[in-house]
This record gives C-alpha cells, structure tokens and sequence, in this order.
C-alpha cells in the first residue's frame, strides 16, 4: 500500500486589513508557514521589487497578485491602496527581504491605514538587524537599531556622537563601498568598543567578524566587500561616578553600615578607590 503524502492544510480565509510580512533574508526556506498562508490568501501583495517577491513565492508554490509598492511608488499607489482596505480587501506588504518598514517602505501606508480605521497585522519573521544582534556575542539586553549612518563622514560623526550615550548595543546597515570610512568614524567617536560586522547573514559567503571597532576598521576585508551588512556596537564604558553621586551613595549606605561597610558598598557599586571613600564616609559620619 502506498504511503500517503501529508497535505498541507488550506489556508483560512484572512480577515480585512493590511498585513505586514516578513520575507527572507537570504534563505528561501526562512519564512513561516503562517506567512505563506497570507501570501496565498491575500487580494494582492504589495511588494518591493516584484521580481524578487516572485522568486520567493514561485519557490515555495504560492499564486499571488503582486503590485509594486516602493519609495517611488508609494505616494502614487497609496490613495487606491487605502480605499481597497477601507472597502474590505486583504493586502499584504513585503519588502524585498526581512520585516517590513525597517529600512524599507509601509510607515506611511501604515499610520494612514491605522487613522482610517482599518486593521493592520504583524507576521513576524526573519529580520536582519536581530540575527545580527544574536551572532554578534555584544550585551542583548538593551538594544537601538540606528538604520543607515549619514553617507558623508561631518555628518556621520554628527549622527554617532548623539548616540554615543546610549547604554545598549548599537545596530546599523551599512553600503559595501562605505563600510570602511563608516567602521573608522565609529572608532573615532565611539572609541574603544567591541562590535561585529555580519555579511550576506543566511546566505552562502555569510561571515561574522568581531573585534574592536579600531581593528575592524583597519581589516582589509572590509574596503569594499559586496552584500548585505549589519555592523552591531557594544555598549560603551558607564560615565565615571561624580563627587555628588558617591556622597549620595555614602549617605544612604551609612544609614545601615559602618563607615568601612558603607565604603566597600559603594566602591563595588560605581568602581571607585575604597580608601578614598572611607575617609569621605568617616568625613560625612562626623558631620
């Protein structure tokens, strides 16, 4: 008796609404099951590149609609697109890889979308700035994807000192033939930090490269290498405890310890001198 195939269910009718879709990044085979059931189901899919949206959803067997739907585009395409949804359809928005709106096209679509009353939806799927996060081995607690730094370098260095303060690992997308003169700036104004560049993730010639940011600057490899690039920034060093911070800190560990006990309490906490903060807890105790 022949073995029988298992059948992949039909996918549900969708509701109405905008619904956003996250593609693969470069695997054909990283996209949910749920992600091409909307496809299929869809009224039309709004895509970046339709070439590319074609290739993705021939490979997996999936007939779709598809409009193009980029940032020359938008603006033109937008006033139909909103009165289909208003009027009942099911559209689905993909950009040419990884979660839509992040650094591609749909934030206007979707705040104009939400303000008219209809229902957008997230499926969620691949993304290029958080793989890059996750294989980057830098702190994941806290994190802030900055997009694509200035292309001029006064502008760059501009750009990176406002973020320069922000405790959390730092995400961008960088070009090829800019890597090199962005990795330098970073080192410039950054300073000494850990980081990693992640190329072409997912796909065959995928690397990670991690160092600080002055020795992957220097790196050879990266003059002008092709594909996709995510560069991930550790977080720098806390800002150095002020006068004030550790009288304020003596003053409350006092409350409950000795001066000793109070000065060693403090000096883990904000990795000052233990003696230099004795003799100010014996100076606030006198007092």
């Amino acid at each position: 008796m022949a073995q029988e195939r298992p059948v992949r269910p039909k996918p549900n009718v969708l509701a109405p609404g905008l619904y956003l879709v996250a593609t693969p990044i470069g695997n054909l085979r990283d996209i949910t099951l749920r992600a091409l059931d909307v496809l299929a189901g869809a009224d039309v899919v709004l895509a970046e590149d339709t070439r590319v949206s074609g290739k993705l959803l021939a490979a997996h067997g999936v007939s779709a609609r598809l409009k193009r739907y980029d940032e020359h585009a938008a603006a033109g395409a937008r006033p139909g697109i909103l009165a289909a949804l208003a009027g009942g359809a099911r559209i689905a928005l993909v950009s040419d890889a990884g979660t839509p709106l992040i650094s591609d096209p749909g934030y206007r679509l979707v705040r104009e979308a939400l303000a008219q009353g209809s229902a957008v939806f997230p499926i969620p799927g691949p993304s290029a700035s958080l793989a890059a996060l996750a294989v980057a081995g830098l702190p994941t607690d806290r994190f802030l994807f900055a997009g694509f730094p200035p292309p001029k370098s006064a502008a760059r260095r501009t750009f990176l000192t406002e973020l320069a303060p922000f405790r959390a690992s730092l995400i961008f997308f960088e070009s090829g033939p800019r890597l090199a003169a962005s990795l330098g700036d970073m080192a410039a104004v950054l300073g000494p930090r850990p980081a990693a560049v992640a190329r072409e993730l997912t796909k065959l010639h995928e690397t990670v490269v991690r160092g600080s940011l002055e020795a992957l600057a220097a790196d050879p490899r990266f003059l002008a290498p092709k594909g996709e690039i995510v560069i991930v920034v550790g977080p720098g060093p806390p800002p150095a405890a002020s006068a004030e911070d550790a009288d304020a800190a003596l003053l409350d560990a006092l409350a409950s310890a000795s001066p000793a006990q109070a000065a060693s309490q403090v000096a883990k906490a904000l990795g000052l001198p233990r003696r230099d903060l004795y003799a100010r807890a014996l100076a606030l105790k006198g007092d």
